[in-house]
């Protein structure tokens, strides 16, 4: 999947073919902390999971330009599978901001599971530990209403399950939070481990389990 697209180049043809980490001039309006590009365009990051099949790549950036956005990078991360065996896609591109909402929708609608999508990179990182009936309780299930519910991206799952998957076990969940919002997913986290009848192991202030 990694070859189906030549990093750098662009959905609609007048995006920045250079650097990989797809920065671009910001306007110094001084008004707007989130990145600005020339035209009134800004800067956004949009988070996918992606089947590995031929052609899942190219089928996710259609919607991109079909909505009027520019690519400007691909970052594929080459070996990392998520824990629904999917791979991590980060997407930067630029768009008015008027139409971003379109661009997520037609990704959305076309099949794509959009993890994040905004102006800004996840900024920090956040280590749980879930205890319980994982996997009687649906442990896909819980992933995905972390990060639809939480809106918390799942970078790493480390599940430890001695006795078998119909016993109790544990997962160590590492987390990719936007910045400002750790105790809003935490919160979300307690509900979704109440209502499931888990138990859940919270870092300590500042710091990791």
């Amino acid at each position: 999947m990694s070859d189906e697209y030549a990093s750098g180049s662009s959905t609609t043809g007048t995006a920045a073919d250079s650097g990989a980490d797809g920065d671009t001039d910001a306007a110094a309006d001084g008004e707007d902390n989130s990145p600005e590009t020339d035209g009134g365009r800004q800067a956004y990051t949009v988070r996918l999971e992606l089947v590995d099949e031929p052609g899942e790549l190219l089928r996710a950036l259609a919607p991109i330009s079909e909505h009027g956005g520019n690519l400007l990078s691909i970052h594929h991360e080459r070996g990392n599978i998520t824990p629904r065996g999917h791979i991590p896609v980060e997407v930067d591109l630029e768009c008015v901001p008027a139409r971003f909402d379109d661009v997520v929708d037609g990704l959305r609608e076309a099949g794509i599971n959009v993890i994040q999508a905004g102006p800004e990179r996840y900024g920090e990182e956040l280590t749980v530990v879930l205890v319980g009936h994982l996997v009687e309780t649906d442990l896909s299930d819980s992933l995905s209403r972390i990060e639809g519910e939480a809106h918390a991206g799942v970078l790493d799952l480390s599940l430890n399950a001695p006795d078998g998957t119909d016993a109790i076990s544990s997962a160590r969940l590492r987390l990719a939070v936007d910045t400002g919002r750790r105790e809003t997913v935490l919160e979300a986290l307690r509900s979704l481990a109440d209502e499931k009848g888990l138990s859940l192991i919270e870092p300590l202030s500042g710091g990791e389990i």
